[in-house]
């Protein structure tokens, strides 16, 4: 027998939780067809192309990132190249509502570019050269039919749905109330995607992020605007096909998140619930007690009402870059929202420098805040790290305001009237930043991980290398003699526990399965994982992006049996000539189940 790939005496982790082995595992047409032990006889490694000397090194299941906003990148470089240099070998797209299956071009650039920080010509110049498809069934194919580098599932988004039966003008307007031909329309798009193969429906019930484009602009997205008749419609037609629905209660609502429990529950909806996984669950610097309801509550809600509820999770303390006021959480007040509305780097510069304007944000920013926020407002903990007055850097905004005698927020827009409003770069954590709550949130089953936003927030954030950060926390943990996981146990939330509750075929490495597989050097999860690093991206014009790189801890990623990525670089022509991932249909996890068990 002839092997495809052969991985030699690794520590194999499965992904479904159980205590690793030290095995040999032989590949061939993409599927692992043996593992055999250091006893057993070995494999003929006669004519395999490629041999993976795996000893001291662990070979697990490539990882699930199921919340990325891939959408444009993956027209534009079907590699997607930031997550699988580190492992990821499946990636979910269509989230947040935001989908660019059944709006058109100019509308889906305009519901995705402000909302997730991509340059808005970049988006509409990707879906108007590479659009071919009308339907869901069209996407699918149009999305199977790139190179792709990782695997691809996703989901439909309810502002795509939305602006594709309403218009985009409509579909924002709080006085319009869809008919009930329109209604029928969006569960009909929705029912005929799910046939194709789409998981399930994205929402977002926050009104904080904005629109793009000159026609709609900083108007809130379309799902916001739907009733809970409408949602419900819309679950219904979720809830016959056995899908999930992704999406974020409404933060100034604190009935919303309570409704998706209720929706969700077998026990009110005949017998038959609906899995949803809404965001987020963190330890954020703004509601500190919070993380002390996220699991008990849920798990009390889901055991009372029946209901399948999971908060999705970044396992990483959540550090945020800005250039200037480029950030998402001053969409918070509408003077930020008033400021990001402006394109113009001098309209803006002299907004910021109005003393009425900020005596409104002065105003809105002392504002005693009611409910989730997702900022802490503390400028004492905003660092400057780029700056053309380099006097400030290393300083926070609070320092300069302590010095200067004047408010927080004043000395802000100080700064950056001063330097220019994108020259002054810094830095916030506003969430996941203490050990011992992140560590308990990591462990609590009423969470999944996710929420990486890889594809998004180029110049924000940083979270492609998730999995990695997990697992050198949990293996310092355990030497620490203070473990919160298990290794397997935090393997298998990353990997098989993600594909069996999203319904995705992937996540899991036995005999029989298709080969996705991460080998890692478990003594490189060292400080590395958590560098900061910039690289430029041609797709987008050159635009810096915020990346990870700790290439040596991840020796190889295999996609579909192909080793696609390995001692720091990526095999010849990946992502434009080779393809090694593929389309995951809804449904063929449970065929695959039904095989392996037959």
């Amino acid at each position: 027998m002839t092997y495809d790939v052969i991985i030699r005496d690794g520590l194999w982790f499965d992904g479904t939780g159980r205590e690793p082995q030290i095995r040999t595992l032989g590949v061939r047409d993409g599927v692992v067809v043996t593992a055999v032990g250091p006893a057993d006889v070995p494999l003929d490694e006669t004519g395999c192309p490629e041999v993976i000397a795996a000893a001291g090194k662990w070979v697990v299941p490539g990882f699930l990132d199921v919340h990325t906003h891939y959408d444009a990148e993956v027209l534009l470089d079907p590699g997607l190249r930031e997550s699988v240099r580190h492992g990821v070998t499946t990636v979910l797209l269509g989230n947040c509502s935001l989908s660019t299956v059944y709006a058109s071009c100019e509308d889906a650039a305009d519901l995705f570019s402000r909302v997730e920080a991509v340059p808005r010509e970049f988006v509409l110049g990707a879906l108007e050269s590479n659009k071919t498809w009308e339907t869901a069934a069209e996407y699918i194919e149009a999305i199977d039919g790139l190179p792709l580098g990782p695997n691809v599932s996703s989901l439909i988004g309810h502002s795509d749905l939305r602006a594709a039966v309403l218009g985009l003008d409509r579909a924002t307007d709080d006085a319009v109330r869809p008919t009930d031909a329109e209604m029928d329309r969006m569960a009909q798009l929705l029912d005929e995607a799910l046939e194709a193969g789409v998981l399930g429906m994205s929402g977002m019930d926050a009104a904080i992020d904005k629109l793009d484009g000159d026609r709609f602009r900083s108007r809130a997205l379309p799902s916001t605007f739907a009733t809970w008749r409408e949602r419900r419609r819309l679950i219904n037609v979720l809830r016959k096909r056995g899908r999930i629905l992704q999406s974020a209660p409404d933060v100034k609502n604190a009935a919303s998140a309570l409704l998706f429990f209720l929706a969700s529950s077998r026990i009110l909806n005949r017998r038959k619930g609906v899995r949803m996984s809404m965001l987020v669950s963190a330890d954020g610097k703004a509601m500190p007690l919070a993380v002390h309801v996220f699991g008990f509550g849920t798990r009390v809600l889901n055991k009372l009402l029946g209901s399948q509820v999971r908060f999705q999770h970044l396992p990483v303390p959540f550090e945020l870059y800005s250039d200037g006021i480029d950030l998402p959480v001053f969409e918070e007040f509408g003077a930020g929202t008033a400021a990001l509305h402006l394109r113009e780097q001098l309209e803006r510069n002299e907004l910021l420098a109005d003393e009425s304007y900020r005596r409104r944000f002065r105003r809105e920013f002392d504002r005693i805040k009611l409910g989730p926020s997702l900022w802490h407002r503390d400028f004492h903990d905003a660092v400057i790290v780029e700056c053309p007055d380099q006097a400030l850097i290393g300083k926070s905004f609070g320092a300069i305001a302590d010095e200067r005698g004047i408010h927080p927020l004043d000395a802000f827009l100080d700064v950056l009237v001063e330097n220019g409003e994108r020259n002054v770069r810094w830095t916030t954590t506003v969430a996941n930043h203490r050990p011992k709550q992140l560590n308990k949130l990591a462990a609590e089953p009423s969470i999944h991980m996710g929420f990486s936003d890889a594809g998004a927030h180029l110049r924000n954030m940083a979270f492609y290398n998730f999995p990695l950060r997990l697992l050198k926390r949990t293996r310092d943990a355990e030497r620490a003699g203070r473990p919160f996981l298990s290794v397997q146990h935090a393997i298998y939330r990353l990997t098989g526990e993600l594909g069996e509750w999203f319904g995705v075929d992937a996540g899991t490495l036995r005999v029989g399965d298709r080969a996705d597989f991460v080998v890692i050097d478990p003594t490189r999860l060292d400080e590395s994982v958590d560098g900061y690093h910039e690289q430029e991206v041609g797709f987008y014009g050159g635009l810096r992006r915020m990346v990870n790189r700790n290439d040596k801890t991840v020796v190889a990623t295999g996609v579909g049996g192909a080793v696609v990525f390995r001692a720091g670089k990526f095999c010849d022509g990946y992502g434009q000539t080779v393809k090694s991932g593929r389309y995951l249909r809804a449904g063929a996890r449970q065929e695959h189940v039904l095989s392996r068990s037959a």
